[in-house]
């Protein structure tokens, strides 16, 4: 993914590494209450081999990132509002650790979850 040369060596960012930055980033963010997968194969496959990244997929074509992120939101807040909080923190997360522009977010709502009210 990014590639950077210097007099010691070269240091290369994996996509990987981007989702994992995302996907905790997201967990930190209001209103979400975790994260969901894409489609139900991508479901199995997470499941399978444990990967910490689950929804969310990063793209990157050698100048722009582009993150897709599939979150489920806590019943009773303002959809749009988590939505815009969580692109807001992963850019913000994103674009401090790498160093890197982001291109595009896109937050999708995948589901929403009632809190027990007891």
């Amino acid at each position: 993914m990014g590639a950077e040369t210097t007099s010691l060596g070269s240091i290369h960012i994996s996509p990987s590494a981007v989702a994992t930055i995302a996907y905790h980033a997201t967990l930190e963010s209001y209103g979400v209450v975790g994260l969901a997968h894409k489609n139900l194969a991508e479901g199995l496959a997470h499941t399978i081999t444990r990967v910490p990244t689950r929804g969310v997929s990063v793209d990157y074509d050698g100048e722009n990132i582009d993150i897709e992120i599939y979150i489920v939101v806590e019943y009773g807040t303002r959809i749009t509002s988590v939505a815009n909080s969580v692109a807001n923190t992963v850019r913000y997360h994103v674009e401090k650790a790498l160093g890197l522009r982001v291109n595009t977010i896109n937050v999708h709502v995948a589901g929403l979850r009632v809190s027990n009210t007891d």
